[in-house]
């Protein structure tokens, strides 16, 4: 009898293993409250059942829900992400179970769920002092996709759900606004010469990406400058032409914000910044010179190779 190919077992062993919310989440680097909020509110749950077990996710449904992590990270609202993730085809069970633990995330469920009830106390202090000593410990990139944004999701949830808890995704917002903000000091010697650009174009107002990803590059000596909100195109062109930095970041949260024909008024110069557009809110451009990144990593990644480290 032939043997069924390696990969045809593994594929197979992958799509009959099913998952608890638990190890779900930890996967995710979720609460368990947010998947079940995702299945409540979105359908994003289970798709089968066995009778006389727990309902628990099969590898499509791991696929569907790290595309809407993956969606929400990149700054999609959640209604959004789970109407996309709903509408995509999951691939195999093999791809998406490798995918999934290829970017697992170390479990900080208890500290998720520790920031979230000092969140709804008010307690300022609590979360930053948590907050600052993980950005310590694991450095400003893990603590934002392991920690801050699974808070955020957890957040954003309940305030589409119940339309309570916008006081305390503004009281999240403006700690971690400040603890970035405090993370990208001056740099003593810095490896490029002429800062880095990062913008909100238009008139977005969403800011804490670019103060995160600011304090990010400055965690790996790149010094950085930031317009801040609501930055007009011609404000953009006037840095550039003056201090001729090696990369310019453009984000938009909002598609309002997100025209690609205004890159076209930024002024040439040589040597050419590298255009780096972040956000859900961008169009595809067809300019050669513009690259589009969906997360932190992939933005600091193409911001070394500009600046040549």
């Amino acid at each position: 009898m032939a043997q069924r190919p390696k990969s045809a077992n593994l594929k197979a062993g992958l799509e009959d293993e099913r998952l608890t919310v638990a190890s779900v989440a930890r996967r995710l680097g979720i609460a368990p409250a947010t998947l079940r909020t995702w299945d409540r509110r979105y359908g994003l749950g289970p798709s089968s059942h066995i009778e006389g077990e727990h309902r628990k996710y099969d590898g499509k449904d791991l696929a569907r829900l790290t595309l809407m992590r993956k969606l929400i990270v990149q700054g999609y609202s959640p209604c959004d992400a789970a109407e996309a993730a709903l509408k995509s085809k999951a691939k195999a069970a093999e791809t998406s179970y490798k995918t999934s633990k290829g970017v697992e995330s170390a479990d900080c469920s208890e500290l998720i769920e520790s920031l979230l009830k000092a969140a709804r106390v008010y307690d300022r202090s609590y979360i930053e002092n948590t907050l600052k000593e993980q950005i310590r410990k694991r450095g400003i990139v893990n603590t934002w996709n392991e920690l801050i944004v699974p808070v955020l999701i957890a957040v954003g949830n309940e305030w589409a759900e119940l339309g309570t808890g916008i006081e305390i995704e503004h009281l999240l917002t403006e700690v971690i606004t400040h603890l970035m903000q405090s993370s990208n000091q001056s740099l003593e010697l810095p490896i490029n010469s002429r800062p880095v650009l990062l913008a909100c174009i238009g008139e977005e107002i969403h800011t804490l990406a670019l103060y995160t990803l600011g304090a990010a590059l400055a965690e790996r000596n790149i010094q950085s400058q930031f317009l801040g909100a609501r930055t007009p195109i011609s404000a953009v062109g006037a840095v550039v032409k003056k201090s001729a930095p090696p990369a310019v970041f453009l984000w938009a949260q909002l598609a309002k914000n997100g025209k690609c024909e205004v890159i076209g008024d930024i002024p040439k110069i040589r040597p050419a910044p590298r255009i780096i557009l972040g956000g859900p809110g961008w169009r595809k451009s067809s300019r050669k010179s513009v690259v589009r990144v969906d997360c932190l990593d992939s933005a600091i990644m193409e911001i070394t190779r500009a600046v040549g480290a």
